[in-house]
């Protein structure tokens, strides 16, 4: 019998038939797909390859968790006095 080692530790590993992997396959193109038209873009960085965005809150809108080091997440997220002093002003935050 000829055969040859399909090498994969993850997306097909426990795929039982080639169905089940070609399903698996087009499963995730079409998701890379709708990140691709939601402005996701993909950022090689040494070994690795990031999916990343711009804008955060369409990055946690996917339920996507930040893999960013943590100090730079801080500065995402506003402190107290900051909050204070906008809701202050005369500028107005629609959701």
């Amino acid at each position: 019998m000829s055969f040859f080692t399909w090498k994969d530790k993850g997306l097909t590993s426990d795929c039982s038939s080639l169905d089940a992997m070609a399903s698996r396959f087009e499963e995730t193109a079409n998701l890379m797909k709708k990140l691709s038209k939601k402005g996701f873009k993909l950022k090689k960085l040494h070994n690795n390859q990031l999916i990343i965005h711009t804008d955060p809150k369409i990055f946690d809108q996917w339920g996507f968790i930040s893999e960013e080091l943590p100090f730079k997440q801080l500065c995402l997220i506003p402190d107290e006095e900051s909050l204070l002093e906008l809701e202050n002003s005369s500028v107005s935050i629609d959701k």
